[in-house]
């Protein structure tokens, strides 16, 4: 077997790849970024994340900090071109243990994620460096990369130096490199979707200094004016993003023009009292590749898909990417499971990254309306679907965004019984109650790897040796989820918790209790759940026996290097967008 230096090369320095490359490095893979840019970008273009975003973050030992620096739990509002409110979506619930509404500054996202990859010596973050050839075999892959000028971050055309080339050996590749995406490309990978033709001008803003430049505009507003469909979003640190819908007759110099931008700010705030960072006219992409591994080779976050910016779901879409290749690639590299989990990682998330597509997608054609007589449809049966009992509430809470749920019969787990059965579903974070009185979130108490939870009972008492020696190879966790005043008590010794691996926690909410009501998980019985906190399955009393056999199963860890390097891929999900993928342009 061919040696290598590192365990995974990450082509990327964005938001995937910074995310993938934290959840490794606090896993122990060892890691090399290569980023072509010799310089940070600084400016702005995700400006949302939500609570399975901050959660994921969480894993990444990084979500306290990020989470300090963004305005959190903010309204998101429709109104009209005067300002009246058409509609309020809000939600102040915690069902995954953070905000669900929060906006940032991606350059502050992206400057604290960096610093954190510090911590770690086995992961090397290299800029200046673009991929100029790579190739695998049944062992790993080779990557070529040279010196870069960078390009501006798409501004200017620049070719690698071939004289300064390296040569590195990796396990892996993912290509978190975007939407021009040089790993995709160079595996000849097609995207499929739409190329909308309607622009937009973005203009990022920031206060002057001592001045208060954005009070009056508290929260995210789809100004939805058919005259002018406009985006308000603010930001933290003082900063502001405006969005303006061009009309056909207005070209890219013109919108871009300092007078142009001037009239349209002043729409809103001072001109004279904030700075213009960027001023940009952009289109937008709903696309996907067709296909997102080759062999030891991968896709994530805009290099796999791209989504139109009106429901802020691009870069969180690159997130759930990072955290459920991060675990896999673990899982392979560290505890011996076969290659053949990859195959999940596109069936898994595929279909909601799709769905995610089409709700922005809709959510553009919703508010970007420009007849008047058809705005006026629409707010009418907005305003009315709001009075009807049940779904007025629905829509306030956002409930139309895609759940994290994976589609039937297409993950890595047991099969979801029922209609709302809790199998390839992501597991809630309630805070809960540590034996000495603390509180903490659950995901805290899980650990980086798999967590086998009892109800009311140690789950290491439930299993037999070989049962406990197989979850100890995969690095699982035991915890004991006791119900409110059920922990054992009055005989010295009771209920002790012993071993590195071992935790127990007191459900003082409830929320646990009706998760496991739900799960239909019973007093002695058991729940596991795979690292990126999705349930594998569960467990009646004295049934945990099957369900540690059929983990040992789907994660193959018997898998000899040379047979399963040799696994024939399967052919790539058919795309469900048929206009062909026509070009990019910058999105905001």
């Amino acid at each position: 077997m061919n040696p290598t230096d590192y365990d995974v090369v990450v082509v990327g320095l964005g938001p995937t790849g910074l995310t993938l490359a934290n959840l490794l490095g606090r896993r122990g893979v060892s890691v090399l970024v290569l980023e072509r840019e010799p310089e940070y970008y600084g400016l702005a273009r995700a400006v949302y994340t939500d609570d399975e975003g901050l959660r994921v973050f969480q894993t990444a030992g990084a979500a306290d900090e990020l989470a300090a620096d963004m305005n959190i739990d903010s309204t998101v509002q429709w109104v009209r071109g005067d300002g009246s409110v058409l509609a309020q979506f809000h939600s102040t619930d915690r069902p995954l243990g953070w905000p669900i509404v929060n906006f940032l500054y991606q350059p502050y996202l992206e400057n604290s994620l960096e610093r954190a990859l510090s911590r770690y010596p086995h992961v090397t973050v290299r800029r200046g460096r673009e991929v100029t050839t790579f190739d695998q075999d049944a062992f790993g892959v080779s990557v070529e990369h040279a010196e870069s000028g960078g390009t501006g971050y798409g501004q200017r055309a620049s070719e690698p130096d071939p004289r300064t080339a390296e040569r590195v050996r990796a396990q892996f590749l993912v290509g978190c490199d975007g939407g021009r995406s040089v790993v995709r490309t160079n595996l000849g990978i097609d995207m499929t979707g739409t190329s909308f033709p309607e622009r937009w001008l973005v203009v990022d803003l920031k206060a002057n200094d001592g001045v208060d430049a954005f009070r009056h505009l508290p929260y995210f507003n789809f100004v939805c004016d058919p005259e002018l469909p406009i985006v308000s979003c603010p930001q933290p640190g003082g900063h502001h993003r405006f969005e303006f819908m061009l009309s056909d007759d207005q070209t890219k110099e013109e919108m871009e023009d300092a007078e142009t931008v001037r009239r349209h700010i002043s729409r809103y705030v001072d001109p004279d009292e904030v700075e213009v960072l960027r001023k940009l006219v952009y289109t937008f992409n709903a696309v996907i590749a067709d296909r997102w591994r080759v062999g030891r080779i991968l896709l994530a976050g805009d290099a796999a898909h791209m989504t139109p910016q009106f429901i802020g779901q691009g870069m969180n879409s690159g997130v759930r990417d990072a955290d459920n290749l991060s675990w896999k690639l673990t899982a392979i590299l560290k505890h011996g499971a076969s290659q053949r989990i990859l195959n999940t990682y596109e069936t898994e998330r595929r279909p909601h990254a799709k769905a995610m597509i089409d709700l922005s997608v809709l959510n553009k054609s919703l508010v970007s309306i420009d007849n008047k007589l058809i705005a006026g449809a629409r707010d009418l049966a907005l305003t009315t679907a709001l009075r009807v009992p049940g779904l007025g509430g629905w829509i306030r809470g956002a409930k139309m965004k895609p759940s994290p749920r994976f589609r039937r019969g297409a993950y890595l787990g047991l099969p979801r019984r029922g209609l709302w059965g809790v199998e390839g579903t992501l597991a809630p974070q309630p805070e809960v109650r540590t034996y000495d009185g603390h509180h903490c979130r659950f995901d805290d108490v899980l650990g980086l790897g798999f967590s086998v939870l009892g109800y009311n009972i140690d789950p290491r008492a439930a299993l037999n040796a070989g049962d406990l020696a197989a979850l100890r190879a995969i690095g699982a966790r035991f915890v004991t989820v006791y119900k409110v005043g059920a922990r054992p008590q009055g005989v010295p010794g009771d209920g002790r918790a012993t071993g590195q691996d071992y935790a127990d926690i007191e459900d003082h909410t409830g929320a646990l209790a009706r998760w496991f009501g739900k799960a239909r998980v019973e007093t002695g019985g058991l729940l596991l759940l795979r690292p990126d906190r999705f349930v594998f399955g569960t467990a009646a009393r004295g049934h945990g026996g099957e369900l540690i056999a059929e983990l040992s199963k789907q994660l193959d860890t018997q898998q000899t290097p040379e047979a399963d390097s040799l696994v024939a891929l399967p052919e790539p999900p058919s795309a469900s967008v048929s206009e062909p993928y026509t070009h990019l342009e910058e999105a905001g």
